[in-house]
């Protein structure tokens, strides 16, 4: 029997060349072990916790085209996008499928790309670091280390086939003032391509790296701009070190036909601080996975999500936060409402390991389903090896109060005013907690577009028309 793995397999050993030449040599050092990893453990079946929710099989298992010889899809995303969270005042980039866009308005006005802080860098891995960062002992500490091959079959699947991807660098004590805000763009067909263009499989790749005192807020936001069947892999390692900050956010407005598959490997060192918040407006299947290790005293992390999911729409969190030493400090809150006969899925898990005293942990999850037919499934869970901490989990699972959508109807509200305001306040209790204000005040309009059905891709989107 031919199985979901075999087709990537036989890809790998046909064009390992290929994606070498159009590598640099540090993605390259770690491709083989990947290989390997990944021919030895498969796609995992739902029968593997972690996995459980989802069928990772059946979603690899269609035949995608892969662009290993990096051919350029001609779009100039500066003239025919615009992102749906404007004015946010941040520091502008686009990726195009799983290449960074280094693209310019003309020879007078040269690049587009914006002005930093000294020291600072924001760019392509291939171009980086292939030219700029000769010193690959650097790239062997960060490069790969997190997101560990032979522990997740989709990590080892995204290394040994990502040739590009953003790096971003921030050097000791630099406060990034401005928010670095990355358009993540999925274009499979060239304009006025007269051709048929297959279904596209997309690899990305991120590596950031904060040096201790470095403060930096990231936004990525992820689009479709072809009514294409998508498949995307996304690794992101984010490094941050002692006294560091770091506000990661990931807001994803694709469509049905997509499929995204993302795993964030998070370190943080001593009194660092970490917000991660992932917001799922428009998807077809999702399946997020967050795993963040406290290796210095005294950090915190706030871990939020927000899912909105109606038809057909599957989303899955699944998250590993490690408390590996003391006086550490986690919270997350994730919220669902679903709607029609979507699915979503929430697995969270908290690890005490021995000696991790003072330990402070809450994680809580509360889903809304409006319809007999949608489906959550919710799993909470604390392994707990030290004996002074403070750790706390709970999950709810319910529909929109009776009394209250009562009490607002003898009012003169509508019904489904009232079912869209109660879905408001629910959402907006994780929106709310977002650091960065522009973003929150952009999202609360965009929620109540979503629950109006009015959010079918963003508004100043002209790829799309």
């Amino acid at each position: 029997m031919i199985t979901s793995e075999q087709q990537y397999i036989d890809l790998y050993e046909q064009a390992r060349q290929v994606i070498f030449d159009h590598a640099p040599e540090a993605m390259n050092a770690v491709r083989d072990k990947a290989f390997e990893d990944f021919r030895r453990q498969g796609f995992p079946s739902k029968k593997v916790e972690r996995y459980k929710y989802t069928d990772m099989q059946k979603l690899f298992a269609p035949d995608y085209g892969v662009n290993l010889n990096r051919l350029q899809i001609p779009v100039d995303p500066y003239e025919t996008f615009r992102c749906d969270v404007p004015n946010l005042s941040t520091s502008l980039y686009f990726m195009v499928n799983d290449a960074f866009y280094r693209g310019t308005r003309n020879e007078e006005r040269g690049t587009r790309l914006p002005k930093l802080p000294d020291g600072m860098i924001v760019g392509s891995m291939n171009e980086l670091f292939s030219f700029l960062i000769p010193h690959s002992s650097f790239l062997d500490n960060y490069y790969a280390r997190l997101a560990k091959t032979s522990d997740d079959a989709v990590t080892a699947l995204n290394t040994m086939l990502a040739q590009d991807g953003l790096f971003v660098y921030v050097p000791k004590n630099v406060k990034v003032d401005r928010a670095i805000q990355v358009i993540n763009i999925l274009k499979a067909t060239p304009q006025n391509a007269q051709r048929q263009v297959p279904d596209l499989m997309v690899n990305r790749r991120v590596l950031i790296i904060l040096e201790e005192g470095a403060e930096l807020k990231m936004l990525f936001c992820d689009h479709t701009a072809d009514d294409r069947n998508f498949l995307a892999t996304q690794v992101i390692e984010a490094y941050v070190g002692e006294n560091a900050s770091l506000d990661l956010y990931c807001l994803e407005e694709t469509h049905y036909k997509n499929v995204r598959v993302s795993n964030v490997y998070i370190d943080q060192q001593a009194n660092s601080r970490v917000n991660h918040n992932v917001i799922t407006l428009h998807n077809g299947i999702t399946r997020n996975k967050l795993d963040l290790t406290f290796s210095g005293e005294g950090a915190e992390c706030q871990c939020y999500g927000c899912v909105i999911a109606d038809k057909q729409q599957h989303v899955d969190n699944n998250t590993l936060i490690t408390h590996k030493v003391p006086h550490c400090t986690s919270n997350e809150l994730y919220k669902y409402v679903l709607d029609d006969q979507s699915t979503g899925a929430f697995a969270g898990r908290v690890l005490v390991e021995h000696g991790a005293q003072k330990t402070s942990s809450q994680m809580t999850n509360q889903n809304l389903t409006a319809t007999k037919e949608a489906r959550i499934y919710t799993q909470p869970m604390l392994e707990i090896y030290a004996d002074d901490v403070k750790c706390a989990h709970g999950s709810t699972v319910g529909q929109l109060n009776d009394a209250a959508l009562f009490y607002m109807r003898q009012r003169g509200i509508s019904l489904e005013e009232a079912k869209l305001l109660l879905q408001n306040a629910f959402i907006n209790e994780v929106i709310d907690h977002m650091q960065l204000e522009p973003l929150r005040d952009r999202l609360h309009y965009l929620v109540e577009k979503r629950f109006r059905g009015e959010l079918n891709k963003c508004a100043g989107c002209r790829l799309c028309k």
